[in-house]
């Protein structure tokens, strides 16, 4: 089967944007989620008026954006909350996502999506599913020491997200990045895309 749609994923702290990168150095269009709800969600962002009627004043950041850490700590509480913006967020991210695969063209087109085995529908709308993988303990060294954030904020992601088993079922192929070296991950993705690759000219 030719792979044109390439489904990335793995928990917080685990590589997959540096994976993400790599495959793009070797020509893959990125489609990156979670940029997409970011960049909807800063100031001017089309999902902003929404959210504020939504959550109220107090989620909004003084520019005008999403205060991020204010809403992380409200879905974090309340289970309804992350219902509320999901329903906000998830139809703008769809629109977004179909639009920017469309304009890849003829190029092998990589989704990389934090959630993609939480959602249930990904699996169906790639060829391949790429799980990045590392321990929970090493997920939670790198996030703190990239992002300064507290440990527990760290957890609560981690619990937030699907078990590392369940997205390991979920791959065609998994790359353990424990404690590979940047060298090391290049090789493993390198080839991963050589075997992936050569699937579409078939």
């Amino acid at each position: 089967m030719a792979v044109k749609r390439i489904g990335l994923t793995g928990g917080i702290g685990s590589g997959k944007s540096t994976v993400a990168s790599l495959l793009v150095a070797e020509g893959a269009v990125l489609v990156d989620t979670d940029a997409i709800a970011r960049s909807i969600a800063q100031a001017g962002g089309i999902a902003m008026p929404a959210i504020e009627a939504a959550f109220g004043p107090s989620v909004i950041a003084p520019d005008g954006g999403l205060d991020r850490a204010a809403m992380r700590q409200l879905v974090f509480a309340d289970a309804g909350a992350k219902a509320r913006l999901e329903a906000i967020l998830h139809p703008l991210i769809g629109t977004e996502t179909q639009r920017q695969a469309a304009a890849a063209g003829d190029a092998v087109v990589v989704f990389d999506v934090p959630l993609l085995v939480e959602s249930g529908r990904w699996r169906a709308l790639v060829d391949r599913v790429l799980v990045v993988d590392a321990r929970e303990d090493t997920q939670l060294q790198r996030v703190v020491a990239r992002s300064g954030w507290e440990p527990e904020a760290v957890r609560a992601v981690i619990a937030q997200q699907a078990p590392r088993k369940a997205r390991r079922a979920a791959a065609d192929a998994v790359i353990y990045n424990e404690s590979l070296t940047l060298a090391e991950l290049g090789t493993e993705v390198r080839g991963l895309w050589k075997l992936w690759a050569a699937a579409t000219t078939r």
